[in-house]
């Protein structure tokens, strides 16, 4: 993932965390999840989960931070058989 893909991830989860800064404290966490779920493909997720895993969660919200055991964590993405035979 290129830096720039990641700032964009970070970018993104961070302004659902700024909505949820005005919510009740009790509704933020899940409430970043429950969006990040609903309206995240997986490809997105699984860059947010390389930020996560890579980066210790670096640039994030601390919101964001206490939705991640919400969040879930997509299958890893499969390479078609062709791309493995030219590797």
């Amino acid at each position: 993932m290129s830096m720039s893909e990641g700032n964009k991830i970070i970018r993104m989860a961070n302004q659902i965390a700024t909505f949820f800064h005005s919510q009740p404290a009790s509704e933020g966490p899940g409430g970043i999840a429950t969006h990040i779920n609903k309206f995240w493909e997986p490809r997105m997720r699984r860059q947010f989960f390389d930020i996560i895993d890579n980066h210790g969660g670096e640039g994030l919200d601390s919101l964001v931070l206490q939705a991640v055991p919400l969040i879930h964590r997509p299958k890893p993405a499969e390479v078609p058989p062709a791309a493995k035979a030219s590797a």
